[in-house]
């Protein structure tokens, strides 16, 4: 199948300075919500509050042509969604959400994997892992192993399975290459990694926030989901670090992030290590978006990346014909 999209060399914009629209969800995530989430904990009555606002974020009406139906792959259950433009013949997309390990869903993710699939043309599954701190690791990573290799048991040739990732979804992406690797398993053919976090001993976060303080992200907040994931893990655990795992077979690599998140230097850092391992690696850094930017479908900047993203993941990869 080809489409006007294959045909064209798709470059992407990024502006110098935000959008008007922008400035005005970084004021009021700056104002109102970073302030909330200072003091924010991951257990309890705040946890499951924030766990029932955030799938309820997610349950906006998509375009009446959107198509979603419930799977369970393996142990996995989760949710498939396809834009109208979307068909398997081009592949599909394994896409991992974020919510620092303790919260999102396939429920509060509709939104973001709307716009990968309607932007790639392909089906894309959101995967329901456990969360912690009821679940700690290695269980989200397991499910996440668990339903890339049910892809592959269903006879979807690996060559048609792009990997996306969001915030400590990005961490997830970067775990199940390392998984396959070393289980000598057959990579997806490209990842997208959408302002990832992936140093879960949070070293630089609070340095990065004094230079440039997030609109959202707070350190400290952070720093607790991670430990409330990693549990009695170290974060140089091999598994964990997926900073220094091997990446001599990984994929084709886009990662996106903003130039005010405390998460940039993560960035920085896996697209040095992929290039040094010879992986090709586009980071594109954004001027004063919120994190995980992507999912506000009405931004420019968030239009403007999401058509670059899918245009990446659709030109690396072998389709059906």
């Amino acid at each position: 199948m080809v489409t006007p999209m294959d045909e064209e060399n798709v470059q992407v914009h990024v502006p110098d300075a935000p959008s008007e629209r922008s400035v005005q969800l970084t004021n009021f995530y700056r104002s109102r919500v970073r302030p909330l989430v200072e003091g924010w904990v991951p257990r309890g009555v705040r946890l499951h509050a924030l766990r029932t606002i955030t799938d309820a974020s997610g349950l906006v009406r998509l375009s009446r042509s959107a198509t979603t139906w419930p799977a369970r792959h393996g142990s996995v259950r989760g949710t498939w969604l396809r834009a109208r433009q979307a068909h398997a013949s081009n592949g599909v997309v394994l896409h991992l959400h974020g919510g620092g390990f303790v919260f999102g869903s396939h429920r509060s993710h509709r939104v973001l994997a709307h716009q990968i699939s309607r932007n790639t043309e392909m089906p894309v599954f959101l995967p329901h892992y456990r969360r912690a701190p009821e679940d700690p690791f290695p269980a989200a990573a397991d499910d996440c192993l668990t339903a890339y290799r049910e892809l592959l048991d269903q006879g979807i040739d690996p060559g048609r399975i792009r990997v996306a990732g969001d915030s400590a979804g990005g961490h997830l992406a970067a775990c199940l290459l390392a998984d396959l690797t070393r289980a000598e398993l057959p990579l997806p053919a490209a990842v997208a990694l959408y302002s990832p976090l992936f140093d879960l001993s949070c070293a630089r976060l609070e340095e990065m926030d004094s230079t440039v303080r997030d609109p959202f992200l707070a350190p400290a907040a952070t720093r607790l989901s991670c430990e409330a994931y990693l549990g009695e893990t170290s974060p140089d655990e091999p598994r964990v670090n997926v900073l220094d795992a091997d990446k001599t077979a990984w994929p084709p690599t886009l990662i996106q992030v903003s130039d005010s998140e405390c998460l940039r230097d993560d960035a920085h850092r896996m697209a040095a290590s992929l290039r040094a391992e010879g992986v090709p690696c586009e980071l594109q850094i954004w001027p004063e978006q919120i994190h995980v930017f992507q999912a506000w479908a009405d931004l420019p900047e968030a239009r403007e990346a999401n058509r670059y993203a899918g245009h990446f993941l659709r030109r690396h990869g072998t389709p059906e014909m």
